[in-house]
């Protein structure tokens, strides 16, 4: 099976990444990620070179110290963007960058917690079941 190495651009890193295209653009010009020009001169990052590098700066993102101690490793940092009450359930929107995550929780809760639209929160996901799909 031959397989054909995907390589990206330095803005479709930095979206990849969760930083800006001048961030991206920054750690290639200090080597901190490899790249290459295409035959139009624009400048690319291997597959799996990114891979690597996203897994470096995902451990080097250090937490602050009021982070909560959880086992949940999927945090989605953001902003609270819509609070929906009902009677005893509530939905909760946040955009974490380019995710958009929406919550289920009791209204309760999201009282107990004071969300409310504009407010940081941060949605951390635990899952079981994680479908993958290749773009």
């Amino acid at each position: 099976m031959l397989s054909h190495m995907q390589s990206y651009t330095i803005g479709q890193a930095a979206r990849l990444l969760g930083v800006s295209p001048d961030t991206a653009r920054r750690w290639a010009d200090a080597g901190r990620v490899a790249t290459h020009r295409d035959e139009s001169g624009r400048r690319l990052i291997d597959g799996r070179d990114l891979a690597a590098f996203s897994i470096e700066v995902g451990q080097s993102a250090g937490g602050e110290e009021d982070d909560a101690y959880t086992s949940v490793r999927n945090a989605f940092p953001g902003i609270v963007t819509a609070v929906t009450l009902g009677d005893v359930a509530a939905q909760v929107e946040i955009q974490a960058g380019p995710h958009r995550l929406v919550s289920l929780l009791t209204r309760e809760a999201v009282e107990e917690l004071g969300l409310e639209v504009g407010m940081q929160a941060v949605a951390r996901v635990k899952s079981t079941s994680v479908h993958i799909d290749r773009t």
